[in-house]
């Protein structure tokens, strides 16, 4: 699987019932765990003091990350996203290989 950098910005809609943020955010959480179970969701953070995420995802390419992972988060309609796809660097620590 590829890795990318996903930035994530939600809005909940003005007039949006408390009920509903509620339960989509319970869900969120839920799926989350899934995708992180399957390899999909493999670091996640919040930037000190904001209302926003950063996160590494995984999947075959980008079209997979739109439609079958980030498209399945039950606040992806209230998300802007951007996304950069990764690749390996030559000199980060935590390759895992012996090459260099």
């Amino acid at each position: 699987m590829r890795e990318f950098l996903v930035e994530i910005t939600t809005t909940v809609p003005e007039g949006t019932g408390q009920d509903e943020v509620d339960r989509r955010r319970a869900a969120e959480a839920v799926r989350a765990g899934e995708l992180a179970a399957t390899g999909h969701l493999t670091r996640l953070w919040r930037p000190v003091g904001e209302l926003r995420s950063i996160g590494v995802w995984r999947a075959a390419d980008e079209a997979e990350l739109h439609e079958k992972v980030l498209g399945t988060l039950p606040l992806r309609p209230w998300m802007t996203l951007t996304v950069t796809p990764l690749e390996s660097h030559p000199n980060d620590p935590g390759r895992g290989d012996s090459a260099g």
